[in-house]
């Protein structure tokens, strides 16, 4: 399969089994259409989504015990702290109308999709407590996303790697954020169902949902070019017939479609806000005023060597250069075992933009959640060990999660 996609009609079997026909005894066939598809493909993710909410709760559960002894507020914290407060206010009360000077003071950074749905959830059921259709939003999007890699997983190998695919990705150290007022759960759940839509040759689906990324978080960006570019693929294969016909030739107006579609999220909302405020470059302008700024990777390197040569580092800002360097050693692995072209072209971006930028330090393992193709060698391994093994392993990454979840919004007293 030459770049990791394929039409419809040419994808893998599925492994739910197909409706029986009627029988001699005149057994009715199994219910057809889109709903009872997609109930057959929700019974088939159970165990992912089983284990995804019980690695989350558990994180929550240590959580709250964590933050009841230590008498913090469990709501306040998931509900309307840093960023969620951000999203709460312009829900409430929507853009700023101009720059200003104010250092990171600015709430053009943010992108308009997940407060959106906050504004939506807050008229739907006014008498919720502040923050509370927020964190209905994220938890909701957090089940779609494990869904969605474990579709990719399943996909690409297997069910039982599509399973333990998703665990991981709730078992990372910052995944408690995926159960709070933020916008990883709903951008890495459109992130997931846009590549697997690619990987199954739908591309209106993929460019519709890669633009709704680009409405939820900047990193949009990432998953609008890796639609793009497999479309354009899609297409040079279609205008060269010449080359060996491994799959159907697609259509050349679904693909044009998907890849024209993608960025649109991301494009309109950057020329939105330049409109807002009457200069081309009104969005980079605000990104200066939060110190985020293109260097090429210049201050990450900077700031990780100051933090191993001349400092002795917080517990959580060593938690975030380890996940940043394990990020590198991982893509390089999925490059490796040559990951499909629309994986590798996101989590690839992902990394680039993350790694590349000159802001603030502490964030950057929260900006990787979304980037779980990065996971995916881990998972493969894991799945292949025997299931004690397997079990024991899932079981302490879990563990760790939800300790280095505690520590993150109870002992760094920092944004995550």
């Amino acid at each position: 399969m030459p770049y990791g996609f394929s039409e419809p009609s040419t994808a893998a079997p599925s492994r739910v089994p197909a409706p029986a026909s009627r029988g001699p005894h005149g057994a009715a066939p199994a219910p057809r259409g889109p709903g009872a598809r997609a109930i057959r493909a929700l019974r088939h993710a159970a165990p992912a989504l089983a284990a995804y909410t019980a690695v989350r709760a558990l994180g929550l559960l240590v959580f709250t015990v964590w933050a009841h002894r230590d008498h913090r507020g469990v709501r306040h914290l998931l509900m309307e702290s840093w960023d969620c407060d951000w999203y709460l206010k312009i829900a409430q009360s929507g853009y700023a109308h101009e720059l200003g000077s104010r250092i990171d003071g600015n709430n053009l950074a943010f992108f308009p999709l997940y407060p959106l749905l906050v504004r939506a959830g807050d008229a739907l059921a006014p008498w919720l407590p502040r923050g509370a259709a927020g964190l209905s939003v994220s938890v909701a999007a957090s089940l779609l996303a494990a869904w969605g890699i474990f579709a990719v997983g399943d996909r690409l190998y297997g069910r039982r790697a599509g399973v333990v695919l998703a665990v991981l990705w709730g078992s990372l150290p910052v995944a408690l954020v995926q159960w709070m007022g933020y916008t990883e759960s709903l951008f890495t759940a459109l992130c997931a169902w846009s590549l697997y839509a690619v990987l199954s040759g739908r591309w209106l689906w993929a460019g519709s949902l890669a633009a709704l990324a680009g409405l939820t978080r900047p990193t949009g960006v990432a998953v609008a070019a890796a639609v793009s570019l497999t479309a354009l693929l899609a297409l040079h294969r279609h205008a060269n017939p010449q080359e060996p016909p491994t799959l159907p030739r697609p259509s050349p107006a679904r693909p044009l479609l998907g890849a024209l579609i993608a960025p649109l999220g991301w494009l309109s909302y950057v020329g939105w806000v330049g409109l807002r405020l009457g200069r081309w470059d009104g969005y980079f302008a605000v990104q200066k005023l939060w110190r985020n700024e293109w260097d090429g990777g210049v201050g990450t390197w900077r700031r990780m060597r100051d933090l191993f040569v001349t400092e002795r580092p917080a517990l959580f800002m060593a938690m975030v250069t380890v996940v940043l360097l394990g990020s590198v050693v991982l893509f390089v692995l999925s490059a490796g075992d040559r990951q499909p072209l629309p994986l590798l072209v996101f989590s690839g971006l992902l990394l680039v933009i993350v790694l590349g930028s000159s802001g603030v330090y502490f964030p950057r393992a929260r900006f990787l959640l979304p980037g779980f193709p990065l996971l995916l060698p881990v998972a493969v391994a894991l799945a292949r060990a025997r299931t004690h093994v397997l079990v024991t392993l899932l079981t302490a990454a879990a563990l760790m999660s939800a300790v280095f979840g505690g520590h993150m919004l109870l002992g760094w007293h920092g944004p995550p």
